[in-house]
């Protein structure tokens, strides 16, 4: 194994607490593990676009959502103002200020509401928990990425750091780069990839040439082994429009307007943002929302 890139700084992917300077003012980002998110917080951010930035959400290809325009509380430090930090914080999509750059998990969108061999909503959730509780792991890079796929293979062929498919309802085979590791259990998915997750920080050193990602290192982050034959083919994303499991709503270039907000807000409902440019309304939550 290679090295697959030379740094020659540290990451900047962009956080609350580490905006962006676009040209269009501060960009951050805000990291949604498995795409899933409240209804009442997406409307409590929206509304945090509309007061402070360009009144927009913006979906990225990760499943995250991106608030453009924001202002600087003094563009020599690089910081929101704090009001903008706390209007973030208040949605409860910032959990962690500490931690916030290294909660990159992505799920298979559709996981528990239909399809799939396993629901791995609560194996993302005790990840989340555990990436959060570790001082060591805030300095995950915020490019390093955790890729969940529940079987049904829309995921499996996302390149990513560390990982997860599930085999059967019980069990996974776990990823760890461009590799293949162990078959592990669901139970012990989330420690064993918080475990690989340190090991990685501890191995890749420190300072601005330090890899991002785990196959940049100079050697394996665990022996590799064959791939299980259980391990499903890439399959097709989910199509827009209504499925078993609820309505995958396109979403026009990305951009989430407060039209299309308004329709997707409803009490108690839990959407869960695509990796598609779109957002899931499940079905339990009705059908009512037209794109």
């Amino acid at each position: 194994m290679t090295p697959t890139s030379t740094r020659s700084r540290r990451d900047l992917c962009p956080g609350v607490l580490r905006p962006w300077a676009a040209d269009d003012g501060a960009l951050v980002r805000v990291r949604l593990v498995g795409g899933r998110v409240p209804a009442a917080s997406l409307a409590g951010l929206a509304a945090v676009a509309r007061t402070h930035g360009d009144g927009r959400l913006h979906l990225t290809g990760r499943a995250n959502l991106q608030l453009r325009a924001l202002p600087w509380s003094d563009p020599t430090t690089g910081a929101l103002p704090d009001e903008v930090v706390a209007a973030v914080e208040a949605t409860g999509l910032l959990p962690s200020r500490s931690h916030e750059l290294g909660r990159n998990v992505m799920v298979s969108p559709f996981s528990g509401l239909a399809g799939g061999r396993a629901d791995l909503r609560p194996v993302a959730d005790e990840l989340d928990e555990l990436l959060r509780a570790d001082p060591a792991l805030a300095d995950l890079p915020g490019r390093f990425l955790q890729v969940l796929d529940d079987g049904r293979g829309d995921l499996v062929d996302r390149g990513t750091d560390l990982g997860l498919v599930a085999l059967d309802e019980r069990t996974g085979q776990l990823r760890v780069g461009d590799a293949w590791g162990p078959v592990v259990t669901l139970t012990e998915a989330p420690r064993l990839l918080v475990d690989l997750a340190a090991r990685f920080l501890a191995v890749r050193g420190t300072g601005p040439t330090a890899p991002w990602h785990v196959e940049e290192l100079d050697a394996p982050l665990h022996p590799a082994g064959p791939r299980d034959p259980r391990v499903p083919a890439a399959s097709e994303r989910a199509a827009y429009g209504p499925q078993s499991g609820g309505d995958h709503v396109a979403v026009p270039d990305g951009v989430l307007d407060a039209d299309l907000v308004d329709r997707l807000v409803a009490p108690g409902r839990e959407l869960v943002v695509t990796p598609w440019h779109g957002v899931v309304v499940p079905a339990e939550s009705g059908r009512e929302v037209v794109a």
